[in-house]
C-alpha cells in the first residue's frame, strides 16, 4: 500500500441512486465494501443488497458484503455492556473484525479505490466513522492511510476533521486541562452513547 492510499466512506439515505452512483464515479471508487448489518432497508429499496449489487455491477463497480466483519451489531454476547448496548472498543478486538480490516488492506494493496457503504446521511452517527474510521485512524498505521467521508453533497470530510466536528457538536471547547486528544476522546464517548445500536428490550 503506497503512503498515498485511501478510503472513503458514503452514506444512502435520503439520496437517489442515480446521485449515489455519481458520487462513487467522482472520486473514481471501483470497490463499493457494504459494511451494513443487515443489508436490507424498510425504505430506500434500491439500496436492498441485491438491488444496489446489480446497479452497480451495471456502471463497473464491484460489491463485496463485509457487514458480518465490521457491521455495528454483533452476535457475540460479550460485545454489549448491561444495558445492551454494543461497545465498540470491544468490537475493534474481535478476530472476525481484524479480518474485516485485514481485507480491506488487501484490497487497498491490489489497487482498488474502496468506499463503507452504510445508510446513514451523516457520517458522524455512523459506524462507518465512529467503528471503522476511528480505529483506521488511532489504532492502524494512520500516516499510511487517508480516510475520507462522503458526505450527503457529495463533498469530502476527513476523519480528524470528522472528530473536531464532534467536539463542537457536544460543545468541548479548548481547556487549559484538556488536551486535544482528551476533547476529541470525550466527545467520541459522547456520540457512541447517543449512537451506538443497542439491542431491543424483550
Amino acid at each position: 500500500m503506497t503512503t498515498s492510499a485511501k478510503i472513503y466512506t458514503i452514506g444512502y439515505a435520503t439520496k437517489a441512486l442515480d446521485n449515489f452512483i455519481q458520487q462513487l464515479k467522482r472520486y473514481r471508487i471501483d470497490v463499493v465494501a457494504d459494511v451494513r448489518s443487515v443489508p436490507y432497508s424498510k425504505v430506500f429499496h434500491d439500496y436492498h443488497r441485491e438491488a444496489i449489487q446489480g446497479a452497480l455491477k451495471q456502471h463497473g463497480i464491484r460489491y463485496v458484503y463485509l457487514g458480518d466483519e465490521l457491521g455495528p451489531r454483533s452476535k457475540e454476547p460479550s460485545h454489549y455492556d448491561d444495558s445492551g448496548q454494543v461497545q465498540f472498543d470491544r468490537l475493534m478486538q474481535a478476530p472476525l473484525f481484524k479480518d474485516g480490516i485485514e481485507r480491506l488492506f488487501n484490497g487497498l494493496d491490489k489497487g482498488f479505490s474502496i468506499a463503507l457503504m452504510c445508510a446513514e446521511k451523516d457520517p458522524a452517527t455512523c459506524h462507518r466513522s465512529l467503528l471503522i474510521g476511528y480505529f483506521l485512524e488511532h489504532y492502524q498505521d494512520a500516516k499510511k492511510l487517508e480516510i475520507l467521508h462522503i458526505d450527503h453533497f457529495g463533498e469530502l470530510e476527513q476523519q480528524d476533521q470528522l472528530e473536531q466536528r464532534l467536539c463542537q457538536h457536544h460543545g468541548i471547547e479548548m481547556d487549559l486541562f484538556m488536551s486535544a486528544e482528551e476533547r476529541q476522546q470525550q466527545a467520541y464517548q459522547l456520540q457512541l452513547k447517543q449512537t451506538s445500536y443497542r439491542k431491543p428490550v424483550e
